[in-house]
């Protein structure tokens, strides 16, 4: 089974320097990122083209100008939405530069729109990486303390306790063990309650706790995975439509071909005719 691990442990070595800066030059509508979280601060400065960011699964747009920015502790993924796109991405530790902000636990706005200022200092910071000179990650680092200092006191949304910052972060994990027990058990039967067991919470909590952190509920995803997987069966023309439902653990054949039609637009006996397989009466059905 494959592993799955929503945290990202971003390791910055040069402690003089504790910021990864670079340009994001995509050609294709695609996913920019798939879905992750970690605990240092990311943005993204909108250069050209558009994207969709969906940071705790609320979708962002991105157009040129746009600045988003991603906090500590928030799950997210991105797709282009243009053929083209340009991006530059700023990633640092907070706590290498801003203890004041660890220490309250500062929230920033996730979109920012038309600030002349911030495009002024991301624009200069872009300049000095692109011709590192002599003293340029001095040039970075102020440029990153004014930028901050901005951000500090105009776009704010939220000072979290420490109580609440620590509950985000176990929260996040107990998701990614549940997410590891449904990739390796989606093709049996599974309940809210076999789920919420797997993380010691009343089935109550769980429900809530997924739904506010994937944006579905578990069904809706157990579904989606098995229908992934199906959808991935299908192409390899090696078994039926029904012998496909069923071992990615549908119980319901219908059922089945009534969710793979929602989700991809075509029935599952689509794919399978058009890799050259062979149906049945009723594979034809769905």
């Amino acid at each position: 089974m494959n592993k799955i691990n929503l945290y990202e442990k971003k390791i910055i070595q040069d402690k003089e320097f504790p910021v990864q800066i670079f340009e994001n030059n995509l050609q294709e509508i695609r996913p920019v990122f798939p879905e992750h979280w970690h605990e240092h601060i990311e943005m993204h400065y909108v250069l050209n083209g558009e994207m969709v960011l969906y940071c705790n699964h609320k979708p962002v747009h991105g157009e040129p100008g746009n600045l988003i920015i991603i906090n500590s502790n928030e799950l997210h993924t991105a797709v282009t939405k243009t053929e083209t796109f340009d991006a530059l991405v700023i990633i640092f530790e907070l706590d290498k530069f801003s203890e004041e902000i660890v220490n309250h636990n500062m929230i920033f706005q996730t979109l920012i729109e038309g600030d002349e200022r911030i495009e002024e200092l991301l624009l200069e910071i872009r300049k000095e990486e692109s011709q590192k000179e002599l003293g340029y990650k001095l040039a970075v680092k102020g440029k990153i303390y004014e930028l901050l200092t901005y951000l500090m006191r105009y776009y704010v949304v939220e000072s979290i306790s420490n109580k609440e910052h620590l509950q985000r972060k176990k929260n996040l994990a107990r998701l990614n063990t549940v997410l590891q027990y449904i990739q390796n058990n989606y093709t049996e039967p599974m309940s809210n309650k076999e789920l919420a067991q797997v993380i010691h919470l009343s089935e109550f909590r769980f429900c809530h706790l997924f739904k506010e952190s994937i944006g579905q509920s578990p069904l809706s995803y157990i579904n989606e995975v098995r229908l992934k997987k199906a959808h991935h069966l299908l192409q390899q023309k090696e078994l039926t439509v029904a012998e496909i439902a069923s071992m990615v653990g549908f119980q319901d054949f219908n059922n089945f071909g009534r969710l793979f039609k929602k989700k991809y637009g075509y029935a599952p006996s689509t794919v399978w005719e058009l890799v050259g397989g062979k149906t049945t009466n009723k594979d034809q059905e769905s």
